[in-house]
């Protein structure tokens, strides 16, 4: 660990890993070798943790997830283990820049946004808290698309990854299991009278495992996060090859590779829909079978699954394992269903991510029938057994009998995968209170009438280590010297700032810290959009996944009104302010793109028009991504959490923010409720209708053309961006957006917009009171605590998965 023995190991892997001379070497050569020799410092302290797990004497829990946005690697591991000086002294004294090299590492694309962002804070302190633990998803060779930004339009761009090679997993070539796809089942008896079923596969993909390490901040715990990759099981056909047929020798290959390919690929044509039940069965299958492979290794038979496994379903997406642990329990190996059920039930929990109706997902009958007979068989059993007891429970009600059905029972019979997690768990939980709350009042409400004991409440949390520690050294090294360095692992210390509160020179520091982190910001704005912003402007910002009921839509509304009243009146007494945007739409989402087209639209016009620009500037940080969050959130000042009430299951990024002390504007909604309740009322801005109030306002009957008859502010605002003032006179480009917002408005953008711009003036007023505001900056981080995933992984652990810590002997 010393800066000698890091120094000699990275010229050891540059030369036999690597195969360069010092000399010959690029930024990317060294990046590896020192990635490589940071790897190895992990390995010890990972075998050993494997070591200690075997045999399985403790319950492990296995975190399944369609997502794992881990972010970069390098910098996190350093932070973990504690060795950026000693390396920072190595590569010096090689000629070599840490941040030169930090900057070389390509991001793993494994997610999309705050799902995989969450299973991958989870991991990590899952790690810190050394409790055992697997991570188990896909291995895509093409991550979440990038995001280039041409004409103010999103253009998708391969996300490729692994272009370079991934020096932090290990492939693991001899831990391979086998996944049948298609074909049909054959039914038959045994000697003793009991059904046995046989499925014969049209196809059989073999998954391989990849690991990558995870390693706790200052412990030696390394837990392991498996990712699956999709193979042919033989991978090339000789004989078609020799026959001059060289394309079907490698169909096999070419087929099954495609199963792990991309992230979330487009499911609008039924090939897309297949593509996206294979990957989720793919890995899901695989995850089982590693587990029950372990089990058995351990010498426990296979119903004693759940007293060793705690599996955890990251929303629906791994849903399908319900019916493949009981195929492989009921099938493979044997159990009668009454166990095999009673097994399944006690090793699953669900965490339900949304309230949105289109995202919970449901797939065709037909397309299970055809590509996983078995589980469809299944299903079928589990709900007719189900029924059974919904009926007894609440005889004659038909009507509730077909809503909680595992499969839709009008129109095109699909099977509901919420129901099936829903059914096949022991826990059910949501995200945040507000919308457990809501989960257990509307989508899943029978469920929770007749199971109320199943139901809890886990809201979310973010890891400081990576989104404090690591993301703002300057606010980490004020807080060491303030309170301390055990602060990253108890978060709860961070209650001693708020003494510190009324210390002229710590609020000194404090303004010092954030205009350090506005100016590194600023840097990046300058280098990536050509755009020049002030740091001593108010950073105004919004970054998170591009989507209307977000509604970067009302911030874009309550700019152009800025922009219209300063045009209107140059000396108006406004606070000059930055509006920065981020977050990528969905390729398929035409209105989310329609909104990114607005936003560069009116950035275009307001950054070049000198009347304003001395005032207010507008930027877009394309491809926002772990990397760059991580110099935007500590740069804040005021964090923009405006979603509609009720829709959002609780957001993770509102906690980024507040863990660097930035201010709130927002909605009551998901965990922003939390946020107020912790830092109080004085020091939260909040403005709109809550959940109750957008309920009833649809449930009479929304009329948004009435709210625009009240407010001739926002009349003109609209008719600005509709005649096409902000698109060089096209007012094609948005019309599809503007004509919703006056027709429909299906999330209340318009009926919030005067409370909004009332909430933003009182945004100007306190930020013109400097000393208040860094109170208020300094109050919010101090009761930023809660929202740690330490105490969201305690909850899991002591309440849900009974998963104990096991402390790692040192070495």
């Amino acid at each position: 660990m010393t800066a000698a023995d890091l120094r000699q190991a990275v010229l050891d892997h540059l030369r036999f890993s690597i195969g360069r001379p010092a000399a010959a070497a690029t930024p990317r050569h060294w990046y590896q070798a020192l990635a490589l020799a940071v790897r190895d410092r992990m390995q010890d302290r990972w075998m050993r943790t494997t070591e200690t797990y075997l045999g399985l004497r403790r319950k492990v829990a296995c975190y399944l997830s369609a997502e794992f946005l881990l972010g970069p690697h390098l910098g996190n591991n350093l932070e973990n283990l504690g060795i950026e000086a000693p390396v920072r002294a190595a590569l010096a004294q090689l000629g070599q820049d840490l941040d030169e090299l930090l900057a070389c590492e390509e991001e793993p694309g494994l997610g999309n946004g705050g799902l995989g962002r969450l299973a991958a804070c989870y991991l990590d302190s899952l790690a810190t808290m050394q409790r055992p633990a697997i991570g188990y998803g896909i291995r895509y060779e093409f991550g979440i698309f990038d995001q280039e930004i041409r004409d103010g339009e999103q253009h998708e761009v391969t996300d490729k990854w692994l272009h370079h090679g991934n020096p932090w997993e290990i492939a693991k070539p001899d831990v391979t299991y086998r996944v049948p796809w298609g074909g049909r089942t054959e039914h038959q008896r045994d000697a003793d009278g009991r059904l046995q079923v046989r499925w014969l596969p049209a196809t059989v993909i073999r998954g391989t495992a990849y690991d990558t390490p995870i390693q706790g901040y200052r412990v030696d715990t390394c837990n392991t996060l498996r990712l699956w990759s999709a193979e042919a099981v033989e991978s090339f056909d000789f004989q078609a090859f020799n026959a001059g047929d060289y394309q079907q020798a490698v169909h096999a290959k070419v087929a099954s590779e495609t199963v792990s390919k991309v992230l979330y690929p487009n499911d609008e044509p039924q090939l897309g829909k297949r593509l996206r039940l294979a990957q989720q069965f793919f890995f899901v299958s695989c995850s089982l079978q590693d587990m029950l492979r372990l089990l058995l290794g351990a010498g426990e038979p296979a119903e004693h699954f759940d007293r060793h496994f705690a599996v955890q379903l990251n929303d629906t997406h791994p849903a399908i394992g319900v019916a493949e642990l009981m195929r492989l329990l009921v099938d493979e190996h044997r159990l009668d269903w009454e166990t095999a059920w009673r097994t399944t039930v006690a090793s699953f929990g669900y965490t339900n991510h949304t309230l949105l109706p289109e995202a919970l997902e449901t797939w065709p009958l037909e397309l299970f029938r055809e590509f996983l007979p078995r589980h469809l068989e299944i299903v079928l059993e589990i709900d007719r057994r189900f029924l059974d007891e919904v009926r007894a429970r609440f005889p004659g009600d038909e009507a509730r009998a077909a809503r909680m059905s595992l499969v839709e029972q009008t129109g095109e019979r699909r099977v509901r995968m919420a129901h099936l997690a829903t059914v096949g768990s022991h826990a059910v939980n949501g995200v945040a209170a507000l919308h457990s709350e809501l989960l257990q009042q509307s989508v899943l409400r029978d469920f929770h009438e007749l199971w109320p004991e199943r139901f809890h409440n886990v809201t979310n949390g973010v890891t400081p280590r990576r989104f404090l520690a690591l993301a703002n050294p300057g606010l980490r090294a004020l807080l060491d010297r303030t309170l301390g360095e055990g602060w990253p692992t108890d978060l709860a210390r961070l209650r001693q700032l708020e003494a510190h509160a009324d210390d002229a020179a710590f609020r000194r520091q404090w303004r010092e810290v954030k205009r350090a982190n506005k100016e590194r910001l600023a840097a990046y704005v300058r280098a990536h959009t050509g755009v020049e912003i002030d740091p001593d402007w108010l950073f105004d910002i919004q970054v998170k996944r591009i989507h209307e009921y977000k509604r970067q839509h009302l911030n874009v509304l309550h700019i152009v009104a800025r922009y219209l009243r300063l045009r209107a009146d140059p000396q108006l007494d406004l606070p000059p302010r930055v509006f920065v945007f981020g977050g990528k739409a969905a390729p398929g989402y035409a209105m989310a793109k329609r909104i990114i087209r607005l936003i560069h639209a009116v950035a275009e016009t307001v950054n070049a028009d000198p009347a304003v620009r001395t005032r207010m500037k507008v930027v877009f940080v394309p491809n926002f991504n772990v990397q760059n969050a991580q110099l935007v959130y500590p740069a804040a000042d005021l964090s923009e959490q405006i979603s509609t009430a009720g829709k959002e299951a609780s957001g993770t990024g509102n906690m980024k923010f507040l863990l660097n002390g930035a201010l709130t504007i927002g909605t009551l909604d998901g965990a922003n409720v939390e946020i107020r309740e912790e830092v109080g009322a004085d020091d939260f801005f909040l403005f709109g209708l809550t959940a109750a109030e957008v309920a009833r306002v649809q449930r009479d009957g929304y009329r948004p053309a009435e709210v625009l008859a009240a407010n001739a502010e926002l009349r003109t605002v609209l008719e600005a961006i509709g005649d096409g003032r902000f698109h060089r006179g096209d007012a094609a480009a948005v019309r599809p957006l503007v004509d919703d917002l006056r027709q429909r408005d299906p999330f209340l953008v318009l009926a919030d917009y005067a409370a909004y711009v009332d909430c933003q003036a009182r945004v100007d007023r306190a930020w013109t009171d400097t000393e208040r505001w860094t109170r208020m900056s300094i109050r919010n981080c101090a009761r930023s605590g809660k929202f740690s995933s330490d105490r969201a992984i305690t909850a899991y652990c002591d309440r849900i998965w009974g998963v104990a810590p096991v402390p790692v002997p040192k070495a």
